[in-house]
């Protein structure tokens, strides 16, 4: 009747959690309506999970079953989060991964991953005077990679932590940091990029992926004819001439080029979960040796 063998009721009744309502004269324990439903209680709670100690708790109404029901629900979403951190760690270890370093990341809390992101943006942008608005944009960035992240995400995290703590990259970034502070000193708008030049750059990547499609040399006819095209939505969206001026402006922000930069957009939106970030590293570096000036 209660699910329980023989063995189990014999030795709550020895732990004094369900004594037997009374014995035959043989020795026999017997039980009652009530203690039979004591029996059936402590075995649903052991089913899911609660020790002996809290369900004699129950038992004797030192606690309810909705607060030890709220208080095991709560151990048990923390016992599946690292369990499906667990399990995305050994997918991406099997996937050829370093394992130490992959365990070593995943276990961070929000807040450690966060200060890795945010002592890369003090050590790139705080010796720098840069545009208000540019800076508070990039230092806002959080890292929020989920409880239950994919193999993708976190191989992304791992591949971040390690680009922002690489110093090559952080040389890099810096040059370019110190170059936004000597445009915006100079005067140029170091802000966010208007309409029309963000149109000038989608176009130009579509431009050079279309000549990437068609194998278009970056040193032929066509592909100068390409530049000038582009020279051109970069002219009407600066609301300058189209000159040899454009053409050094547009290397002089070159300088700001460096394909880790996007990848490091790239990696960010694959860990948060955010629409892709596509990666136009290819369509950027046909578009610099297209430019070149002919010798």
């Amino acid at each position: 009747m209660t699910g329980l063998t023989v063995r189990t009721i014999r030795f709550y009744s020895d732990q004094g959690i369900i004594p037997p309502s009374a014995r035959t004269h043989s020795g026999y324990r017997t039980y009652d309506v009530e203690a039979l439903a004591k029996l059936k209680l402590v075995r649903t709670l052991r089913e899911l999970g609660v020790d002996l100690p809290t369900a004699q708790r129950v038992l004797t109404r030192e606690v309810t079953v909705t607060e030890v029901a709220r208080v095991h629900a709560d151990a048990i979403d923390a016992q599946m989060r690292t369990l499906r951190l667990r399990r995305a760690v050994l997918r991406a270890v099997a996937k050829g991964g370093e394992m130490e370093l992959m365990n070593e990341l995943a276990r961070m809390t929000d807040e450690e991953r966060q200060r890795i992101l945010d002592d890369f943006f003090e050590d790139v942008f705080g010796p720098y005077e840069l545009d208000p608005g540019f800076e508070s944009h990039m230092r806002s960035v959080r890292i929020e990679l989920p409880d239950d992240p994919s193999t993708e995400q976190l191989e992304a995290w791992v591949e971040l932590a390690k680009l922002v703590q690489d110093n090559d990259f952080r040389a890099s970034i810096k040059r370019m940091s110190a170059r936004h502070e000597q445009m915006r000193a100079d005067g140029e708008n170091m802000g966010a990029p208007s309409q029309g030049q963000m149109d000038a750059f989608t176009n130009s990547v579509q431009e050079a992926r279309a000549a990437l499609d068609a194998g278009i040399a970056p040193d032929s006819p066509q592909a100068r004819e390409i530049v000038d095209r582009v020279n051109a939505k970069w002219a009407e969206a600066f609301g300058v001439p189209n000159d040899e001026h454009l053409r050094e402006k547009l290397f002089l922000h070159q300088d700001f080029a460096d394909p880790r930069a996007e990848r490091y957009w790239v990696l960010i939106a694959k860990i948060n979960g955010w629409p892709p970030v596509p990666d136009t590293s290819a369509e950027r570096a046909w578009l610099r040796a297209a430019g070149q000036p002919l010798a």
